[in-house]
């Protein structure tokens, strides 16, 4: 890590947009082209900031980089506690990265309250990015609650028509899990003093805690149900498609991008490591839930009339993956699951952020209120067409690597559970396809249509970097693999250590039990 190793960089990625939060309350609320440009210029700052972390990280260790930890409240054992691996490091770049599209994206669309929208925004990403980055439990949950409000606030304050409904759906399901979490949180802890007689919330000391089977069951559901209802999992996913069809655009972005992924970032932070044996045990439910996502979503995308609402339940079905991946439980799966986490951020991200571009042109999402606008936006068209091919996972897209890996890991967990999510990868090819084909092609019948300006050059700086990482990615994974590959071998590792252990010892304990029954059995008879 060179020169950082005593730089508090963590902390700094972490609170850098608060700093221009400080800033943006300073500046009239009148003066909206200068609000504008001092959020931008802060998340511009904020993902330079962030880009030492990917520079120094050390892909050759499994261990916990650019660590930060100071004592918080020593009598219950709260430390602030910071840290990133493999797991965590991609999906901070992520989020950082997006950040910046967002606001540079709101620049023409919020024509109200626009100092309070830039404060959410940057509020917003603070509260992402320190969820990534804790290892302690109640600085995580902290930062998990956090997320909530501004997010709340970006749907309820600057959705569309239903945006009550909408956020308060979004708030109400999210905190029903949170509440469980808690629960669980304060149990972990309790058992962890019961079995060592030491108070702390640190997750790498919690991972050495093997708990009985029963007692990892009882966590690892509590746990799971919070994370589920974020990925959103099948059936907890019916938040979703209200509060992306309502939000504005760039919290639609965000939302597919990052917040969803704190729920598939909390199983492979948490629960698995955390809960091995429990997570074996889960498996067959939780991959047959996948399944079910993947073949679901993509069904009722298929059925939908407003282009935003489509791309919202696709996010169904391509999360199925990323659980699927990650509960095959193998090497390539898990890599897999981790890199469709990225691919999703970054092709559903872009379809939003064109469905908000083509929006602010024609005030509609209807289907059938466009079609050959191909021909009156070729830029626009040519955008479009690189996002759907990476959301359906064309060769030489982001799309294809993670979906192929996640398939191939599955399919040596699993052939039938491979099968069914293939007919995904087919169903989603349809339903993107001809939604690409009716908006972009054939007749441009509608007068309105026929006035419409192609995209300007801050929209055109808007989705190329996610172009480029639409090819980068599709066509080098390996850069991104390889910052990942120690810390997912490492993960797997440990957990199957184990799960190993708690079997033997419940073997034992089985036997144990069997000879004693066996012993008094035999007693009682010879008593007779």
């Amino acid at each position: 890590m060179g020169g950082l190793a005593h730089i508090p960089i963590l902390s700094t990625v972490i609170f850098f947009p608060l700093v221009g939060v400080l800033f943006l309350l300073l500046i009239d609320k009148e003066n909206e082209s200068v609000i504008k440009g001092t959020a931008l210029v802060f998340s511009i700052i904020e993902f330079a900031i962030s880009l030492p972390l990917i520079v120094a990280f050390n892909s050759n260790t499994a261990d916990l980089q650019f660590v930060e930890r100071v004592p918080w409240i020593k009598g219950l054992g709260i430390q602030y506690f910071l840290g990133i691996d493999g797991i965590s490091l991609l999906l901070v770049m992520l989020t950082t990265f997006l950040s910046v599209l967002c606001i540079l994206s709101s620049w023409s669309a919020i024509k109200v309250h626009v100092k309070e929208y830039m404060i959410s925004m940057l509020f917003l990403e603070t509260g992402m990015l320190g969820a990534l980055i804790s290892l302690d439990l109640v600085l995580f949950y902290i930062f998990w609650e956090l997320m909530l409000i501004p997010m709340y606030l970006l749907i309820g304050v600057w959705g569309g028509p239903r945006r009550i409904y909408a956020a308060v759906k979004f708030f109400l399901y999210t905190m029903v899990g949170s509440v469980l979490m808690m629960v669980a949180i304060l149990a972990l802890y309790f058992l962890y003093y019961k079995a060592t007689g030491v108070y702390t919330f640190d997750v790498t000391k919690l991972y050495q805690l093997n708990l009985p089977v029963p007692a990892q069951m009882w966590l690892f559901a509590a746990f799971a149900l919070s994370f589920a209802i974020k990925v959103p999992m099948f059936p907890f996913h019916t938040w979703l498609p209200d509060a992306h069809t309502e939000a504005p655009t760039a919290g639609s972005v965000i939302l597919a991008g990052v917040l969803l992924k704190m729920g598939t970032y909390g199983f492979i932070r948490f629960c698995v490591p955390l809960f091995p044996s429990a997570a074996h045990r889960f498996t067959p439910l939780i991959m047959t839930l996948a399944v079910i996502g993947i073949i679901y979503g993509a069904l009722v995308a298929m059925m939908q009339k407003d282009v935003k609402k489509l791309v919202a339940y696709s996010s169904v079905s391509h999360l199925g993956f990323v659980m699927l991946g990650m509960f095959a439980l193998n090497m390539q799966s898990v890599e897999g699951s981790l890199y469709q986490m990225l691919n999703h951020g970054i092709s559903t991200g872009a379809l939003f952020l064109i469905v908000g571009m083509i929006y602010e042109r024609r005030h509609t999402r209807l289907i059938v209120d466009f079609g050959g606008l191909s021909k009156q936006l070729p830029i626009f068209a040519t955008f479009f067409m690189i996002a759907t091919l990476s959301s359906i996972g064309l060769p030489g897209t982001n799309g294809f690597v993670g979906e192929f890996l996640i398939l191939m890991g599955t399919f040596k967990s699993s052939r039938i559970f491979a099968i069914f999510a293939a007919t995904g990868v087919v169903l989603g090819a349809a339903y993107m396809l001809w939604m690409f084909q009716r908006v972009m092609f054939g007749k441009l019948d509608k007068d309105e249509n026929k006035v419409l300006k192609d995209l300007n050059f801050r929209e055109i700086i808007t989705l190329v970097p996610i172009v480029i990482m639409v090819f980068w990615m599709g066509i080098y994974p390996k850069f991104f693999l390889g910052k990942m590959e120690k810390s997912v071998s490492h993960l797997l590792t440990q957990v199957n250590k184990k799960v190993a252990a708690r079997d033997t010892l419940d073997n034992r304990t089985k036997k144990l039990a069997d000879n004693l029954w066996k012993t008094k059995e035999i007693t009682v008879n010879r008593v007779n």
